[in-house]
């Protein structure tokens, strides 16, 4: 369950300076093309105990490519090629791949890598400023979707800065971006993924 939750990761950049949360998410949406960072992530009980917690580095290039590598406290690999989601388990030596869209759906990969209708499959809206972030709220449309709603905190310098994840369960996850690029040269094998010779693949 926890390293489900772990997929929930992806986003991250620079927006229009002076205007509100939303508006700077879809300035985001339509002008940045890939972005990398290193991220921090931490996962939280209904009741605000650390259940756990996790780093690493992350990169996409929309639409729909994107790889984020966790590389504490074990190391997995998740890798969307545009066409097919791919989660690696090194200790387990396990691959699991699903067709992309069915692996995103309404989830906060899809607000970034996804297309430009963010209003599609999102309810966004500005919420009250906090810790010397301005902040906005998206809720799936989708009753599918694994999250209740997510939280995107932005900087003075019109960064996001951190994400924050609430599930079914009671579960909080917030993501810190540091070191964030944008819109940087991107190889494109960073966004191409082959089994390891001898491991387990579920799935497609």
């Amino acid at each position: 369950m926890l390293k489900k939750l772990f997929l929930a990761a992806l986003c991250f950049a620079a927006f229009a300076a002076h205007a509100a949360a939303t508006d700077r998410l879809k300035t985001f949406i339509a002008a940045t093309h890939s972005a990398q960072a290193n991220f921090t992530q931490e996962v939280q009980d209904k009741n605000g105990k650390r259940i756990q917690s996790a780093s690493g580095t992350m990169q996409f290039q929309r639409p729909g490519k994107f790889r984020w590598v966790y590389e504490k406290p074990y190391e997995q690999i998740i890798v969307g090629d545009g066409k097919k989601f791919w989660m690696y388990d090194v200790d387990l030596n396990q691959v699991t791949v699903k067709k992309l869209d069915a692996a995103l759906g309404s989830s906060p990969a899809a607000l970034l890598s996804g297309n430009n209708e963010i209003e599609r499959d999102f309810a966004l809206r500005n919420i009250e400023n906090s810790d010397g972030l301005e902040w906005l709220q998206a809720t799936p449309k989708s009753a599918e979707s694994t999250f209740e709603k997510i939280l995107m905190g932005f900087n003075g310098q019109s960064e996001l800065v951190v994400m924050e994840l609430h599930d079914a369960f009671g579960h909080r996850t917030e993501l810190r971006f540091t070191g964030l690029k944008n819109n940087p040269s991107l190889p494109s094998q960073l966004f191409k993924f082959v089994p390891p010779k001898g491991a387990d693949v579920l799935g497609e």
